[in-house]
């Protein structure tokens, strides 16, 4: 069984989600139920991958779905901390041509923005 956790931070002028664990088929509808109370309008939320290694079809799902949800209401993803197989799976898919590379909010790390 897989074991997910979400943690939502609000900052001034921006939204920290931080995932833990394996984004799969059993644990994105967790997930998707996180984001869509979140209020994204025009906002530039962070997702942080850091602690997901291993992400599947439903997970690469679930980002674009959030992509989508984003610019119809304005706003961007910035995806920062990828692992090498969620990233891997990215690139397989194509995926990845759907985000640009950025930085984090604290201007440090390697991210992916939509």
């Amino acid at each position: 069984m897989s074991n997910l956790t979400v943690m939502t931070q609000q900052h001034t002028g921006r939204t920290v989600i931080t995932v833990s664990g394996d984004m799969d088929l059993q644990t994105c509808p967790q997930l998707a139920e996180v984001t869509s109370t979140i209020p994204l309008a025009g906002a530039t939320p962070y997702l942080d991958l850091s602690d997901v290694s291993s992400m599947d079809s439903s997970g690469l799902n679930l980002l674009v779905l959030l992509r989508r949800r984003l610019h119809t209401e304005g706003g961007d993803l910035t995806i920062t901390g990828l692992q090498s197989q969620p990233a891997r799976l990215l690139q397989l898919s194509r995926a990845d041509e759907l985000f640009t590379a950025g930085t984090t909010a604290a201007g440090s790390d390697e991210a992916l923005s939509a």
